[in-house]
């Protein structure tokens, strides 16, 4: 395990500050990243997307525990180093790339993978979402994040935390947050606490036509969050009167804002539409 101090000076080596643009800080802390392993219980032949592999701290512990892992970094300076460092080490695949802009569908094709990583605070909203939304998502996640968005992916109908962002995570996932984690376990140290959080795929999958409507439609709805939704909606649903038909059909309060329905409030809204 990396020492605080061997990280300075490894980037230091590398011509390489941490950028706070990129969401760069690195876990430094032995205990933590034990706890990773043994929560997310990576086996031999299992596939692994890490999102921000950074200096290869966690890469290398699934690499031991036999997994293929996938690493999406974007960092050239770093991607130069992994490239390099775990040239000889079986099973290991480096894209140097945007995690946001990465065509998963392809560099998975259709096989069975999970996502264990350490997510770069400047893309884990944009990752977590597109990931959720894919066609083949991975089976589970067991992520490092800021504590804020653990608490928008875990967060109930009704409360402040709750928006389209949990909506559409938990359509896909059940999303519990495994324990807090304080900035000093981090070099540098964040300025806010982070999260270690695990979303296991639901069991009673959503056909994806209607996750994704489902998902589109709570983006709308929270979009104008303090109206109600039948009004904020009724032009994406046909007008007042196709709205007011397809609330009924749901179920749902003409009168509710969009933070009183649930995930399965907004599937069941998006059943109702007609096909495309």
């Amino acid at each position: 395990m990396t020492t605080a101090r061997d990280l300075k000076d490894l980037l230091a080596s590398l011509g390489l500050h941490p950028s706070r643009r990129l969401g760069q800080n690195f876990l430094v802390d032995a205990n933590l990243l034990d706890a990773m392993i043994r929560d997310a219980a990576p086996a031999a032949g299992q596939r692994v997307l890490e999102i921000g592999p950074g200096t290869g701290i966690l890469t290398r512990r699934l690499l031991a525990a036999g997994c293929e892992v996938t690493a999406i970094e974007l960092d050239h300076r770093l991607a130069a180093y992994l490239r390099q460092d775990l040239a000889d080490a079986p099973g290991f695949r480096l894209i140097e790339a945007d995690a946001c802009r990465v065509d998963y569908e392809a560099l998975f094709a259709g096989q069975t993978y999970r996502c264990i990583a350490n997510l770069p605070y400047a893309c884990s909203s944009v990752v977590l979402a597109t990931l959720a939304a894919l066609r083949q998502a991975p089976s589970d996640l067991h992520v490092l994040l800021q504590r804020e968005m653990a608490q928008r992916l875990a967060a109930a109908p009704g409360s402040p935390d709750y928006g389209a962002l949990t909506v559409r995570v938990q359509l896909r996932y059940q999303v519990r947050l495994v324990r807090t984690v304080p900035p000093q376990v981090f070099w540098p140290p964040p300025e806010v606490a982070s999260a270690f959080v695990r979303l296991d795929q639901r069991p009673d999958s959503l056909p994806a036509a209607v996750r994704e409507r489902a998902g589109e439609i709570a983006g709308v709805a929270f979009s104008q969050r303090r109206k109600k939704a039948l009004k904020v909606l009724s032009e994406r649903l046909g007008g007042p009167a196709a709205a007011a038909a397809l609330f009924a059909a749901a179920g749902l309060s003409p009168e509710a804002r969009a933070e009183a329905f649930s995930p399965a409030d907004f599937a069941r809204l998006a059943a109702c539409l007609p096909p495309q």
